[in-house]
Parts: structure tokens; C-alpha cells; sequence
């Protein structure tokens, strides 16, 4: 196969809400996660952010660096700023041999905020897309130049949330900025990540592959909860432990040549969801639809 198997450490330890897992050391992660099988983690607030440090840790663990989270706020300063917010980040992926960067737009947004309904989540407006869509084309352009490539990360609680978002960025940017498809949240979000997958492979850099409890969904959505609570509530899971159609998404994905990693970002409570049984869980399933997918 073309691709990898990674995880990113949220099945151990939640950087939004860090009293999950908060006793559970780094090494204990990474040391699970290899023993699952996987071959990458993203970070989390438990890696440390200077790769002379970090270096020698994953490679104990004979494991590569994926990539990370970096919250960009273009809609409130212009790409010189975000840059030099950016650099330490920027910096920590390069040196780590990382390929993609994940990113996205956390101006306004509501993801974290423990009491805000998702229905009360921003939109931007067309003056707001205006402003946004040139700043993270340049944004994306310089990234480049350093060798990472931007994946957007459309994120419940966001600016971009929804299928036709995702589609209105696609059309506004240039082709400097990649997408990150997550099945999870574009479920959540009420879309279709097999049509997205078949709408915009050539521009699907990175993938999160999580899924999601149709009941704990529905119940979510009817009581409108925030996200965090919706997560406390074990909306997402790993795959082939919900109603993501995993076949129909990944197999546009290797018709287009993807060449990427596939990592398993399904953030639950480790106190209802042992997190070693959902990793091995989330690798073997993976693998074997990889396979099925791209040979």
C-alpha cells in the first residue's frame, strides 16, 4: 500500500479538555500505539515542542511524527502575523520530516467552549470570505515554500463545518491548500465524506478517520449539546465501530492516487473507552479497509 496507519493521541489524553487522561504519561501512549500497530502519532499537549527532545522519544518508540494542530486566526490579523504566530509550529514539522500540516480557522469558534450549543456556532459572511480566502491561499503558498503542505481541518464549532463550506473553499483557494477530510466531523456536520472524497481527491492531502454512533449522533443533535459534551457522550469512535461508510470513502482516494497517511482521531472518554482496546480496535479495522481499498 501507498499509505500509513497513524493515531493521533486523543484516545489516550484530550487537549480540550485535559482532565481525560490526564494522568496518563506520553510514553504510555506512544508505547500502546505501537503496540496497536501504528506507524505515526500527531501531537498532542503532552509531546514536547522542541525536536531535539522529541526526536529521540518517537524514535525509541520507532515511530514518525505526522503532523499536528495549528489554529489559525486569519480572519483577525493578515499572513505576515499568522506566520510569525505560526513559526515555532512551522518549525517543529519541519524538523520532524513532516509532509502536511494540519490547520484550521479557530476565529469565533465555539469548539472548545464547554456551555455553547453547535447551533450557535460561526458563519462567516461573504465580506468575511473576501478577507479569508486570499490570507490562507498566501497563508498556504508560504507554507510551502518550507515544505509543508496545509491541510484544511473543517471542524464542528466552526467557520468551516459544513459540506458546502468545504466546497466554497475548495473554490476560493488555490490548489497550495489541501483539505483534510474527517469522516467524523463531516457526519457530524451532516454531510457525506464518500461525496467529498469523490468531489475533491485531488485536493485531500490528509485524512482522519473516525467514526461516529448514529444513536449518540441523533441525541446529540436533538439536544443540541456543545461539542465537548458530545464527545463526553461518546459520539465518535473508531472505524467500523459506527455508520461510516468507510469503503465508499477511501476508495475515490486511492483511484486519485492518494499517498498519504490515514490516522484514527476518535476522541472518547479513556475512562469508558479503554484506550489500547479502541487503538487496536481503530488499526486492525483500518487495515484491513486500507487493503480493501488501495491493494
Amino acid at each position: 500500500m501507498r499509505i500509513r496507519l497513524g493515531i493521533n493521541p486523543l484516545t489516550w489524553t484530550n487537549d480540550d479538555m485535559p482532565e481525560l487522561g490526564a494522568a496518563t504519561p506520553l510514553e504510555i501512549c506512544l508505547a500502546e500505539g505501537k503496540q496497536a500497530g501504528f506507524a505515526g502519532f500527531e501531537l498532542g499537549h503532552k509531546f514536547p515542542r522542541d525536536a531535539t527532545l522529541l526526536r529521540p522519544i518517537m524514535a525509541r518508540h520507532e515511530l514518525d511524527l505526522v503532523s499536528g494542530w495549528y489554529g489559525s486566526r486569519l480572519l483577525e490579523r493578515d499572513v505576515d502575523a499568522e506566520m510569525a504566530a505560526a513559526e515555532a509550529h512551522i518549525s517543529l514539522l519541519v524538523a520532524m520530516g513532516c509532509k502536511v500540516m494540519v490547520h484550521a480557522e479557530v476565529a469565533r469558534a465555539i469548539h472548545g467552549e464547554r456551555g455553547v450549543a453547535l447551533s450557535q456556532r460561526p458563519v462567516m459572511t461573504d465580506a468575511d470570505w473576501a478577507i479569508f480566502a486570499p490570507r490562507i491561499t498566501e497563508f498556504a503558498k508560504r507554507l510551502k515554500a518550507r515544505g509543508l503542505c496545509l491541510a484544511y481541518h473543517h471542524h464542528m464549532g466552526t467557520v468551516i463545518e459544513s459540506q458546502a463550506e468545504i466546497d466554497r473553499l475548495m473554490a476560493l483557494t488555490s490548489r497550495e491548500v489541501g483539505l483534510l477530510l474527517d469522516t467524523g466531523h463531516l457526519t457530524f456536520a451532516g454531510g457525506d465524506p464518500a461525496l467529498a472524497a469523490r468531489q475533491h481527491a485531488g485536493r485531500i492531502v490528509h485524512v482522519h478517520c473516525k467514526d461516529i454512533r448514529r444513536a449518540v449522533l441523533g441525541e446529540a443533535k436533538a439536544r443540541d449539546l456543545p461539542f465537548l459534551e458530545a464527545v463526553l457522550q461518546g459520539v465518535f469512535t473508531v472505524p467500523g465501530d459506527g455508520c461510516v461508510d468507510y469503503p465508499a470513502v477511501l476508495k475515490p482516494l486511492a483511484a486519485a492516487g492518494y499517498a498519504g497517511w490515514l490516522v484514527v482521531e476518535a476522541e472518547q472518554d479513556p475512562a469508558k473507552a479503554h484506550p489500547l482496546t479502541y487503538a487496536r480496535m481503530g488499526h486492525d479495522n483500518l487495515a484491513r479497509l486500507a487493503r480493501d481499498a488501495f491493494g
